[in-house]
């Protein structure tokens, strides 16, 4: 096959910014677009190594008691912290994917708000740890300048990424961590 039926046409222009924005916007728009089932799982980081390991590795799985199941009632939650609540969040949306717009999609992907909702229904922490959850949030948001009515709002602003919510979450759980709940 002579070499001319190979070359379709010149190679699309290449777009180069100072910052690399276009190259980012390129490779998130690609990992989006991949299906769940293509998504790596993230490796969990412990002390003695690296190994791949669920969201909710460190914390015990809700077991329902005799009780329970006598009274025909899901487990009592497990009690986690709002920092534990914080960093459980930014692992499931690590393990699941990261969405704007929706609380949820059909591939799984969350936003922020769906995200510490899971974390509630797979029954860790009560109603009252995400709402001390969101209120630490809102304090980091307001502390770096960032006026939003609600978490919710910055998640969904579309120069907002994947990497904002979770350093966002880290900051969080970091104060959260430091005030002791």
């Amino acid at each position: 096959m002579p070499v001319s039926n190979l070359i379709v046409g010149p190679p699309p222009p290449l777009t180069v910014t100072v910052d690399g924005s276009a190259l980012i916007t390129e490779i998130e728009d690609y990992l989006a677009s991949l299906p769940p089932s293509a998504r790596v799982p993230v490796p969990y980081v412990c002390p003695l190594g690296r190994a791949l390991q669920p969201w909710n590795a460190d914390q015990p799985l809700p077991r329902r008691t005799v009780l329970d199941r006598l009274a025909h009632r899901p487990p009592r939650p497990v009690p986690v912290s709002v920092a534990g609540h914080l960093q459980l969040t930014s692992r499931y949306l690590t393990a699941f994917g990261w969405l704007q717009g929706a609380l949820w999609d059909r591939h799984g992907r969350v936003c922020l708000l769906g995200a510490q909702t899971a974390v509630l229904a797979h029954g860790y922490g009560t109603p009252q740890t995400v709402r001390r959850a969101r209120t630490q949030v809102m304090e980091v948001l307001h502390a770096g300048g960032i006026t939003v009515s609600s978490p919710d709002v910055y998640n969904d602003a579309p120069t907002t990424r994947e990497a904002d919510i979770h350093r966002l979450l880290a900051s969080a759980a970091a104060r959260a961590h430091h005030l002791g709940i």
